[in-house]
């Protein structure tokens, strides 16, 4: 619904300009050729890729053995917008440029700009450059990876080499999801993407704007705070200066962004699992919820059947389910779980 309170319409309004470059993943490609422009959700501007609607940038991938490259998802040609191809490993460039020109012009306006830049380099299918070719699943994501860097560090170096955009700019860097296998690592964490374990739930944060953060937080790494994705919309709004009176599910954790405090949600977060991959990955009969509150997290099915429990900051692994020791937590965070499962795909 483009209608649905959006964190680029609210700021937009408040009279900010707002670009979307990249990855947009709600409409296109697939199944879906009549989902709303990503313009009609509060952006000025929009560039993405095959699964999103409007003007594009398309992949051509090579392989060394090949001797003229591949277009594909060509049919995302029909989706609406002005195409143009460029080799995949270059694209996010591609966005990382039309992203500088978008701030060039708000800044030229004297307009506040809020920015996505989604790149989706290192999600499978992984081609890096021809040049960087490896032979290993993990090789060719590390080499994707190291390009993207490069790409991102000339739109990073654009704003830190400016004072005026360096002492006013947030760049918040996150990740949706852990790794696929084969494709990077989580070490001790279990679990990998698309299920519910910490190896799949589990991202990265980086916060960066000198102008905003404690000084003292410069370069530190907070390992307590516990938050979502869902809690950078209050907290942007608040730097920003935007009343937002919205009713969301996120909370403000700017404090804790900007290195002041090391505060969590005070909400749980919940989870729940790509409805078609219950067996994925190597992984069978995977939970289908998942709870965090505190320390605990539990994991169980939509029913609350099959209940996990772990103490989350002694156990980060989630090698000893405590089900059966602490049952009273179980009944009532599985209670939890289910209702608001239940909430969510009644109101969808």
């Amino acid at each position: 619904d483009p209608n649905a309170p959006m964190l680029a319409r609210a700021l937009h309004d408040a009279g900010y300009a707002t670009g979307h470059f990249g990855k947009w993943h709600m409409g296109g490609q697939r199944d879906v050729t009549d989902a709303p422009l990503i313009t009609e959700y509060g952006f000025d501007e929009s560039l993405t890729n095959f699964e999103g609607l409007g003007p594009k940038l398309l992949p051509l991938v090579t392989k060394p053995e090949w001797e003229e490259p591949l277009k594909i998802w060509e049919d995302a040609v029909r989706l609406k917008g002005e195409v143009t191809w460029m080799p995949r490993s270059e694209i996010t460039g591609g966005f990382c440029n039309a992203a500088r020109d978008f701030i060039e012009r708000a800044k030229a306006d004297d307009k506040p700009f809020y920015v996505n830049v989604w790149p989706d380099d290192v999600h499978t299918p992984v081609f890096p450059s021809v040049e960087n070719w490896a032979g290993t699943k993990d090789g060719l994501y590390r080499a994707v990876l190291q390009e993207m860097d490069a790409q991102l560090g000339e739109l990073f170096d654009f704003v830190r080499n400016d004072n005026e955009l360096r002492n006013n700019t947030l760049i918040v860097m996150c990740s949706d999801n852990g790794h696929e296998p084969g494709y990077g690592q989580a070490k001790a964490l279990k679990g990998c993407k698309t299920n519910l374990y910490e190896g799949g739930i589990r991202s990265p944060l980086i916060v960066w704007g000198p102008g905003f953060m404690d000084t003292g937080a410069i370069g530190s790494r907070n390992t307590e705070s516990v938050f979502s994705a869902i809690d950078l919309v209050p907290s942007l709004l608040r730097l920003a200066g935007v009343v937002d009176n919205a009713g969301r599910d996120g909370e403000d954790v700017l404090d804790t962004l900007l290195g002041e405090s090391i505060a969590s949600r005070v909400k749980p977060v919940f989870w729940s699992r790509p409805p078609d991959r219950r067996n994925f990955f190597g992984y069978e009969n995977l939970p289908d919820l998942a709870m965090r509150e505190g320390k605990w997290k539990l994991l169980c099915d939509y029913d609350g059947g099959r209940p996990e429990l772990y103490d989350i900051v002694a156990d980060p692994s989630e090698s000893r389910n405590l089900s059966t020791k602490h049952r009273d937590r179980v009944s009532d965070m599985t209670l939890e779980a289910k209702t608001w499962w239940e909430s969510t795909w009644r109101r969808s």
